[in-house]
């Protein structure tokens, strides 16, 4: 049987898709677990992962992100949240909104929660370039999708994106997982720096535009 596929930008009829496809790829990721507890076992913690992912998705249309998806024969099997350079200022009705969101986030998750969120990206981007980059935020495959060039084809077409951007000076990303950098190494990163929330390494990478 063939199969047919396409990269394609997400919108709000993806929502729910999405969600549940970051959902199930990062229920083994490091810095979910430590944040957000075995969501594969526990209630709590499943509710907790979904609210974070979907306020990931809202806040991505009120900043300077974007979320592209790996679709096979119409179902999402891959997607990845970038956060763009950008020389123009975030409109006030999108600060309202974000505002908003952090208000509805903060109301659905424990106060410990929200405070290690916050811990975990300001060392995360302390880690990023002074000059103007791409940040990818979060990429992720299904798990029964897994091992058959998805995330590879993700990649690709980020660094296109980031090669044919004329303000960017290329893409930073973190990661949890130290068997990733070897993976990532072969896309043109370079481990810049490492550093710890609590006892977990977090590893900051850069890839210089080409």
């Amino acid at each position: 049987m063939s199969t047919s596929h396409r990269i394609a930008k997400l919108d709000k009829s993806d929502k729910a898709s999405f969600v549940s496809l970051m959902c199930s790829a990062f229920a083994q990721d490091p810095i979910f677990l430590h944040i957000f507890g075995h969501s594969e076992f526990d209630e709590k913690a499943r509710r907790h992962t979904a609210h974070f992912i979907s306020f990931l998705f809202d806040k991505s249309a009120w900043l300077h992100e974007e979320i592209w998806g790996y679709f096979e024969n119409g179902k999402l099997l891959g997607a990845y949240v970038i956060e763009k350079p950008t020389t123009n200022k975030i409109r006030r009705m999108s600060i309202v909104r974000l505002v908003g969101r952090l208000i509805t986030l903060a109301c659905r998750l424990p106060i410990r929660k929200i405070r290690q969120l916050n811990e975990y990206m300001q060392v995360t981007r302390s880690m990023a370039p002074n000059t103007a980059h791409h940040y990818l935020i979060i990429i992720g495959v299904a798990p029964e999708a897994q091992g058959k060039g998805i995330g590879k084809a993700l990649l690709q077409h980020l660094l296109h994106d980031v090669d044919s951007c004329p303000i960017s000076h290329g893409v930073a990303l973190d990661t949890e997982n130290f068997q990733n950098i070897a993976l990532y190494e072969k896309f043109g990163f370079m481990l810049m720096q490492e550093a710890r929330l609590d006892h977990l390494p977090i590893y900051g990478m850069f890839r210089p535009k080409q």
